[in-house]
């Protein structure tokens, strides 16, 4: 005969442990994820690091690429000009660039500043700032003209030879003339033995400038042997 105390405990066992096996056998849910470990999610961010630490970049390295490689400039388009555009025009026996505006192209002439060259243009009735290869052979004939009659139509203070030796007329010289002129009258300052005629020929200032320490250009710099032989020779003595 089995003992009654046994039967009581198989009895209570039993129910035990199908609730655990019931328990363990339960299926998760559809709808609810997976439970992950610890390691599980390590592993996960040491595979895929930040996005956000490859797309900051640090200032001072975009400093130094961008000095590593300058910035190219564009090249800059020449200007398209017409068929018949002038590069070189001869005014005044001097060639004058076509690409320059008449203001400043009839400067590169010897004798014309800025306020002439605008004189000149206004009195040819031609725009300033017309580009000089743009300019008509009319046009040109009329600013060769303008140059012409400059003594008439600029005021005396504007003309560059005042008194002029023969004549004493103020005059205005461009080109070539002035050089010619310069030389003519240096020569009349020498046939008459003036100051300045005799300052000339020495190779000297002309307008009182001083000579002690400047001015020494065609003669022979610092201190010749035989003067220095004669100084020490007069020492020992």
């Amino acid at each position: 005969m089995d003992d009654p105390a046994k039967q009581n405990k198989e009895k209570t066992e039993a129910p035990v442990e199908e609730v655990k096996e019931e328990i363990v056998e339960e299926p998760q849910p559809e709808g609810e994820p997976e439970e992950t470990s610890k390691e599980q999610i390590e592993e996960e961010t040491k595979e895929t690091p930040d996005k956000t630490e490859e797309t900051v970049e640090e200032p001072g390295k975009v400093e130094a690429e961008e000095k590593k490689e300058p910035k190219k400039e564009k090249p800059k388009k020449k200007a398209e000009h017409k068929d018949d555009f002038k590069y070189i025009v001869r005014i005044a026996d001097t060639d004058v660039d076509g690409e320059k505006t008449l203001v400043h192209g009839l400067t590169s002439i010897k004798g014309i500043g800025m306020h002439m060259s605008v004189l000149i243009a206004d009195a040819a009735g031609i725009g300033r700032n017309i580009k000089i290869g743009d300019l008509t052979d009319a046009q040109i004939d009329k600013i060769k003209e303008a140059l012409h009659n400059v003594n008439k139509n600029a005021p005396g203070w504007m003309l560059n030879h005042r008194k002029d030796y023969d004549t004493g007329e103020d005059i205005h010289l461009v080109g070539s003339d002035i050089d010619m002129q310069l030389r003519d009258e240096i020569n009349i300052m020498k046939k008459i033995r003036s100051y300045r005629g005799i300052r000339h020929e020495r190779g000297l200032t002309v307008r009182g400038q001083r000579t002690r320490a400047n001015s020494r250009k065609g003669l022979a710099l610092g201190v010749s042997k035989r003067a220095a032989r004669a100084s020490s020779s007069s020492k020992k003595e």
